[in-house]
């Protein structure tokens, strides 16, 4: 890793093209060139967002969006997982409720200021009127397993199919489109983030997604996927990221290898396949520390401070 390279995202601060494209009847995706993507779910009565933006500022520029297609109230809010990036411009769309798996509530109260200050460190341009957040978002409405939630007659179910890029993922399908979104689980042209990630389960819980057949789906970044081929191929290519990286840290702890050393094994076996894509700079060195600590027997992810990422940078920079 280059000298020359700024930290994480903070070199980033060209404007991304939004798309607001329908990904289903009365379903919407908002994405913004490998940015992070909102999901609209269209009821009969309301409507449910998912993934919330990372200020209320930024949330509005989802809102404007809405408005274009629906004057229904904004009567859900659902948190795919804890990331500042999604979760905090909730406060923006006046929700009703504010729903999240029981594993991501648990991870707020245990991470959720650290995680916070970490992303503002990484992510700049993200966080548009920082100034607007008025704290941390917290559910209002948290569980575990499954649960539906009824827009008038139109089902959404939430469920938490297993860990992958946090331990608390959930995803929301729409039976009566099959079509599902699924925050940062599943990514297309665009790296995984992998710095609080359950490698070794991932993968399952891919396979979890994979067999609902959707139709369509909205990945945590990168564009809406519609058709059942492209999802596949997202599936897949998400499955192959997250188990090349794995697989070249367990090599290297294997083969005794330092974190370093670990760090350029894993470009020999990532950077040909997977470099162009969105924030894959960004990504590498805190996957490739998740990843070394994963296969060395390291269960849950170390919190990130913005002191640590940092440190952690410049020692695979230096």
């Amino acid at each position: 890793m280059s000298d020359a390279k700024a930290f994480a995202s903070t070199g980033d601060m060209a404007a991304k093209t939004v798309t607001f494209s329908e990904v289903g009847p009365d379903l919407f995706a908002f994405t913004a060139e490998g940015d992070p993507n909102t999901g609209i779910i269209v009821g009969d009565d309301c409507c449910m967002v998912v993934d919330a933006q990372a200020t209320p500022a930024m949330a509005q520029t989802v809102i404007e969006r809405v408005r274009k297609v629906t004057d229904k109230p904004i009567k859900y809010v659902v948190l795919t997982h804890y990331h500042a990036v999604r979760v905090l411009g909730a406060s923006a769309y006046g929700a009703h409720s504010i729903i999240a798996s029981l594993e991501t509530h648990r991870l707020i109260e245990e991470r959720g200021q650290q995680d916070w200050e970490s992303e503002y460190g990484r992510f700049p341009r993200l966080f548009q009127a920082a100034e607007t957040i008025p704290g941390l978002t917290w559910p209002t409405h948290a569980f575990g397993g499954e649960m539906s939630v009824w827009l008038g007659k139109r089902e959404v179910r939430l469920m938490h199919l297993g860990a992958g890029h946090t331990s608390g993922d959930i995803v929301a399908h729409v039976p009566d489109a099959n079509v599902m979104f699924t925050g940062d689980l599943v990514e297309y042209h665009s790296a995984c983030y992998c710095g609080d990630a359950y490698l070794r389960e991932w993968p399952s819980t891919l396979d979890a997604i994979r067999d609902f057949n959707p139709k369509s789906l909205m990945p945590g970044r990168g564009d809406a996927l519609v058709g059942e081929g492209t999802v596949r191929e997202a599936l897949a290519s998400t499955r192959d990221f997250v188990t090349s990286l794995y697989g070249a840290a367990e090599m290297s702890v294997a083969k005794g290898r330092s974190l370093r050393e670990s760090a350029a094994a894993t470009r020999e076996a990532m950077d040909k396949k997977f470099g162009s894509f969105a924030i894959y700079e960004h990504c590498l060195p805190f996957n490739v520390s998740r990843a070394y600590d994963e296969a060395r027997g390291i269960d849950d992810p170390v919190i990130w401070t913005a002191e640590r990422d940092r440190e952690m940078w410049a020692s695979l920079q230096g």
